[in-house]
């Protein structure tokens, strides 16, 4: 009985050490497809151990994240290298309007260019939101005080607050760009706005408060279409061009988080952009 009982605890060791050995290359995937989704970098996974099929796993992750990176990069450069190719014919057509006597027609077409031009600027700034910026650890505060000044510094009323640590890892640049276009967004459309970071367990949640006329929650998802304006107040001559949100949430789902709308206690719009850590 005593010899039955040690070979059955030397079994059950030798089988939890198997299973042990088989779950450490899963979970090493695991880890590495939440840090691909973040937008964070990647290492390259070489599993000498574990069963065939988790090896192959890993190899058919590698060649995804392959193809995620040069898919990203063919987009960036192509919508890149159409948007400076096409301010050459704009600026032959600004300086041959410029040359024109003024008259109504004259100056629809010098409003038609403006408009391509700002459509162009979006384009561009589309690009950069997925360009070769590396995530790093960083002070939020300091790119939300940032954010913040800039829209004092064209007299709007803004409100700022955080709770919480706000060492988070991100790219600076992207996750600037998208809330500096969500605070211009809101002063469009508002008086006051209201800024505010507060950290949780497992996410930062950024919230951009506005006292506008809001947007009804049956159209929230049709306002993060490219282009797409509601109504004629918002439009290209209030200084946006219909990609402000589409550019916001793409870069907060770069990061493996997202862009959600809803009500404000302002009485306007609620912006939430939630980055996971």
């Amino acid at each position: 009985v005593v010899a039955q009982l040690g070979i059955a605890l030397v079994l059950f060791g030798l089988a939890i050490w198997f299973m042990r050995r088989e779950l450490v290359p899963i979970e090493h995937l695991g880890v590495a497809a939440d840090a691909l989704g973040k937008g964070r970098d990647v290492p390259d996974l070489a599993f000498s151990g574990g069963t065939r099929e988790v090896r192959n796993a890993a190899t058919a992750f590698h060649t995804m994240r392959i193809r995620l990176r040069r898919s990203i990069q063919q987009r960036t450069e192509m919508l890149a290298g159409v948007s400076h190719d096409l301010r050459t014919p704009l600026t032959r057509m600004k300086l041959s309007l410029a040359l024109l006597p003024e008259s109504p027609e004259t100056k629809e077409l010098e409003n038609d260019v403006v408009d391509m031009e700002r459509m162009i600027e979006g384009y561009l700034a589309f690009a950069r939101g997925e360009g070769d910026e590396d995530p790093a650890l960083v002070d939020l505060s300091e790119i939300l005080e940032d954010v913040a000044a800039g829209a004092r510094r064209d007299n709007a009323s803004i409100d700022l607050s955080w709770q919480g640590d706000m060492g988070v890892e991100l790219r600076p640049l992207a996750i600037k760009r998208c809330l500096t276009n969500l605070v211009s967004n809101a002063l469009r459309h508002g008086s006051n706005v209201r800024l505010e970071a507060v950290r949780g367990r497992t996410s930062v949640e950024i919230v951009v408060d506005d006292d506008g006329p809001g947007i009804p929650q049956d159209r929230y998802e049709d306002v993060f279409r490219p282009f797409f304006r509601l109504d004629e107040s918002r439009n290209a001559d209030t200084g946006g061009v219909g990609l402000g949100l589409t550019i916001a949430r793409d870069v907060a789902r770069s990061h493996g988080g997202d862009v959600v709308l809803g009500p404000s206690p302002l009485g306007g719009l609620r912006v939430i952009v939630r980055i996971p850590l």
